[in-house]
């Protein structure tokens, strides 16, 4: 069963403390969620209240994926404590880490994350370029995937990117049902927005949500921007407008995204070929599919494949 290994620090956010467990914990035991401390003993919360874990720092050891949620921001230091500095010396090699929100500080000050491309919350983008300049930090993003180090953005990304290592390890259909016991949305993209300007439409206003639902619902047809919008019935300008301030995206990027996860999810629990499900979700060609899942995973449809059928058997 895969370890993950969830280090709570001083100052740790409760809510996303909570996140691994309760999405790996979806996942019909395929994976095994613990929490240690950096000395075994309990810590204070950025609410009014201590937590005690069972475990110490040579849980850290045995780890599979270890876990990093954010914690109070003015425990922020360009230096490691010396028994967290001795904590993640624990850690295997290749083991694969995680950070959540301000988690991303504590990585970058253990150098973990030196040349390498990497997210924190947006509100932090000042604080940490200056710290640490030679990271290359994306505010922009939901989440970032470096080989095996992730950093995710503020809160519910902590989400987006543990349903991602679950979809990555098990698959569309295993991650969907994890989204659906958690209430959550099955699929959002690492390149998404972080900050969305109109996450809510005025409700006296016209939104693109009901346009959005039927592109889903008609994914195998050639839809353009175009198409989307004279659905909403909204001029070309004001749709696309309206679009990346309810999803904070373009159109055209978006319908990529549900087609590419549309694929994928065929290319792991159906036979058909990679030519029908090109079809299937708006691609004009196999060609295309292939072209597009490359630049998004770096695998040919087959490969991917290979990988869930391998991984199922």
């Amino acid at each position: 069963m895969h370890r993950v290994a969830v280090l709570a620090l001083d100052g740790v956010y409760p809510f996303e403390l909570g996140i691994p467990q309760r999405v790996f914990g979806s996942a019909g035991r395929r994976y095994e969620v613990m929490t240690c401390t950096v000395d075994g003993g309990p810590v204070r919360s950025n609410a009014d209240f201590m937590i005690s874990a069972e475990h110490g720092p040579e849980l850290l050891a045995t780890a599979d994926t270890v876990i990093i949620p954010p914690f109070d921001v003015a425990l922020i230091s360009p230096e490691l404590p010396d028994p967290v500095r001795r904590a993640l010396a624990a850690i295997r090699p290749a083991t694969r880490i995680v950070s959540i929100c301000t988690g991303a500080f504590l990585l970058a000050a253990a150098g973990l994350l030196d040349g390498r491309p990497a997210t924190t919350h947006w509100r932090l983008t000042d604080d940490f370029r200056r710290l640490f300049p030679t990271v290359q930090l994306d505010p922009d993003v939901l989440f970032v995937e470096d080989g095996d180090v992730l950093t995710s953005a503020g809160a519910a990304s902590g989400i987006d990117v543990c349903l991602h290592l679950v979809r990555s390890d098990h698959g569309s259909e295993v991650a969907n049902q994890v989204a659906r016991c958690c209430v959550v949305p099955p699929f959002r993209d690492g390149g998404q927005a972080q900050y969305i300007e109109q996450p809510i439409p005025d409700p006296a206003g016209q939104g693109t949500a009901a346009t959005r639902a039927w592109a889903l619902q008609n994914l195998h047809r050639p839809l353009t921007v175009a198409d989307l919008a004279a659905h909403a019935r909204l001029s070309h300008r004001t749709f696309v407008r309206r679009f990346h301030e309810e999803v904070g995206a373009s159109p055209g990027r978006w319908l990529t995204q549900q087609r590419l996860a549309r694929a994928r999810q065929l290319l792991e629990t159906s036979d058909l070929s990679v030519d029908q499900i090109a079809g299937k979700v708006g691609f004009a060609t196999a060609a295309s599919l292939r072209q597009h899942l490359h630049a998004a995973i770096g695998v040919t449809p087959l490969a991917y494949r290979r990988t869930f059928r391998t991984a199922a058997g």
